[in-house]
């Protein structure tokens, strides 16, 4: 066992496992961010995605021995009340039934839109493709990234919000 700093949704913290325990089970049991879903264990579903610097990471099979000094960005830190334009185009296109890939979707299409922020059709099929939905919702997850990628121009009204 070691002590390992980590810096996650901008805060620091410290965890005293194992050199090879996967960073989801640091976030879920740790530190108590339970938005990071566990789904296969081997970084095939996506269920387990979450930013380290910036970048798309799976982290049920991330040791923590390897994350140094990079930021790490779990679903509770994309923004502090929902308003990324990927949780609001999520909301906007009732995305998620079961919502239990719904976590890990958001932070793919999020980096996605990090770094290309209007990707084509097959840009975002290629990306969205390596996360899996079990509930078979993938014609509105590629709508709704979508819909976030053209919510730069304009704003992703939410569901409640009043049109005059």
């Amino acid at each position: 066992m070691a002590i390992f700093k980590l810096q996650v949704n901008g805060k620091a913290y410290q965890a005293d496992v194992d050199a090879d325990t996967p960073l989801l089970w640091i976030l879920r049991d740790h530190l108590g961010l339970v938005g990071t879903k566990y789904g296969c264990g081997i970084a095939q579903c996506g269920a387990c995605t979450v930013h380290l610097d910036g970048e798309a990471t799976r982290s049920c099979v991330l040791p923590v021995s390897v994350i140094g000094k990079s930021k790490v960005t779990t679903i509770e830190g994309l923004s502090a009340n929902g308003t990324h334009p990927v949780q609001q185009a999520w909301d906007k296109i009732d995305v998620p039934q079961c919502g239990y890939c719904q976590a890990g979707q958001i932070m793919t299409a999020a980096a996605l839109l990090k770094r290309n922020p209007k990707p084509t059709q097959a840009e975002i099929d290629e990306t969205m493709t390596g996360n899996l939905c079990r509930c078979g919702t993938y014609h509105r997850i590629r709508e709704a990234v979508k819909a976030a990628a053209d919510s730069t121009a304009t704003p992703i009204p939410s569901k409640t919000s009043k049109t005059k």
